[in-house]
C-alpha cells in the first residue's frame, strides 16, 4: 500500500523542481492556518469554508475581540476540522496591538497531542 502524500501549503516546487510535500503534522497544521485566514465567501465552491481571522487587523483590541475569537475560532475548527482532530482548546490572549490564538488540539488518528500559536495584529480602532 502506498503512503499518502501532502502537499505543502503553500503550494511551491521543492529543490529539486517537484511538488513539496509535508508530514501529516505538519498537513494538520496548515489546514488550521487555512480555517483561520480564510475569510467566509473567499472560496466560491465553499462560501462558507474560514473564519476570517484576517478581518481583525481592522477592529480594536480588545477582551470583548478576544472573547469573541476564542468562540469564532473553536467553531469553525470543530465544524472543518472536527474529523481530523478532537479540539481540546482554544485560548485567544490580547496585548497590545497582538491577538494571540493558541490551538491545542489532539490528532484522531494517533491520539497525539499538539499545540499552535498564531499571532495576529489588530491595530484598528
Amino acid at each position: 500500500m502506498a503512503a499518502t502524500i501532502y502537499f505543502d501549503n503553500p503550494f511551491h516546487l521543492d529543490g529539486r523542481g517537484r511538488v513539496a510535500v509535508t508530514t501529516l503534522d505538519d498537513h494538520i497544521r496548515d489546514l488550521i492556518y487555512q480555517v483561520l485566514f480564510t475569510a467566509p465567501g473567499e472560496r466560491v465552491n465553499l462560501p462558507d469554508f474560514g473564519c476570517g481571522v484576517r478581518q481583525l487587523l481592522f477592529m480594536g483590541n480588545s477582551g470583548a475581540l478576544a472573547a469573541a475569537t476564542q468562540f469564532l475560532v473553536h467553531g469553525s475548527l470543530q465544524r472543518w476540522l472536527g474529523d481530523l482532530i478532537q479540539l481540546n482548546g482554544v485560548t485567544v490572549t490580547n496585548l497590545e496591538e497582538t491577538l494571540t490564538i493558541e490551538v491545542v488540539y489532539t490528532r484522531r488518528d494517533n491520539n497525539q497531542q499538539d499545540n499552535i500559536a498564531f499571532f495576529v495584529p489588530a491595530t484598528g480602532q
